[in-house]
């Protein structure tokens, strides 16, 4: 397949350049399908707030230089905001992920025709199951989470394609959801972690590459790790997980704070609700 240097990731971390989100105009908790969504099942969301976050995330990545491809909100989609899920970037080429829960099959097709519309190369993946948010990458290695989501065999055709990447299995917790909620690296030599979700074994062999920084219970649940990373050590977080915040501070990143806690009661967060398409290296 053709390639283009209008897709391209290496990291978590590198300066971002272009992003697909999907507004969350039809956030909506149907059957919980994470522990989060069964905590707010009876409250549920209020769509208009969440519509608001959504835009200043929005506002917040264009104000960085980021271009922004926002795909259309389909009704039948009430997951459809977690957009990294459905889709994820290795090196130069950008992957259609295979979902696993009932209730989000068929968000991929809606990636691939915007993909097609927007003339981005991708390619489907067909063995097992396989989400954007147990899919870490870290230059020359990829860390996949057993998040229950993700089967082992969805590798086979990933290493076939990128044998000079390292593919890496982390065992988690799959009350957790996604790798991307316990485990992020933020530089080449960091990574937000909430340990007890993975095995002790993968934190003896994650703290071998990253000082891990520690997120406490309460802020995990609140999507402490899962920050989005723009580039030249700069994250954005939500407000309310104040002792992640000032730990990334005080070893010099810019943490730009955007409310979202009307969003994260459906159990992602801001790495969740986007597909990084290019990173600059």
């Amino acid at each position: 397949m053709e390639k283009t240097q209008s897709i391209r990731c290496r990291t978590e971390f590198a300066p971002l350049k272009e992003v697909i989100v999907c507004p969350a105009n039809h956030l909506h908790i149907g059957k919980p399908i994470n522990r989060a969504e069964k905590q707010y099942a009876d409250e549920n969301i209020d769509k208009v707030v969440a519509t608001e976050e959504h835009e200043k995330l929005v506002e917040a990545l264009k104000e960085a230089g980021v271009r922004v491809y926002e795909i259309p909100a389909e009704e039948q989609f009430p997951e459809q905001v977690f957009m990294r899920d459905t889709g994820f970037v290795i090196d130069d080429t950008f992957y259609i992920a295979r979902l696993k829960s009932n209730v989000r099959q068929g968000e991929e097709q809606v990636l691939a025709i915007f993909a097609a519309e927007h003339d981005k190369p991708f390619e489907h993946l067909s063995i097992g199951t396989i989400e954007g948010g147990d899919v870490v990458l870290a230059e020359d290695r990829v860390y996949v989470g057993a998040s229950g989501r993700t089967s082992k065999d969805s590798l086979k055709p990933l290493e076939a394609n990128h044998p000079e990447i390292e593919f890496e299995w982390i065992e988690i917790d799959d009350e957790y959801l996604h790798l991307d909620c316990v485990f992020n690296p933020i530089s080449e030599n960091e990574a937000l972690v909430y340990r007890e979700a993975i095995a002790p074994s993968d934190i003896t062999r994650l703290e071998e590459r990253y000082t891990l920084i520690d997120v406490s219970k309460e802020e995990q649940f609140h999507l402490g790790v899962n920050v989005f990373s723009i580039g030249e050590k700069t994250v954005i977080a939500l407000p309310i997980n104040k002792e992640t915040n000032a730990k990334l501070r005080a070893v010099g990143y810019n943490v730009i704070e955007v409310p979202f806690s009307e969003i994260i009661k459906s159990g992602g967060g801001f790495r969740c609700v986007t597909l990084p398409l290019l990173r600059s290296e």
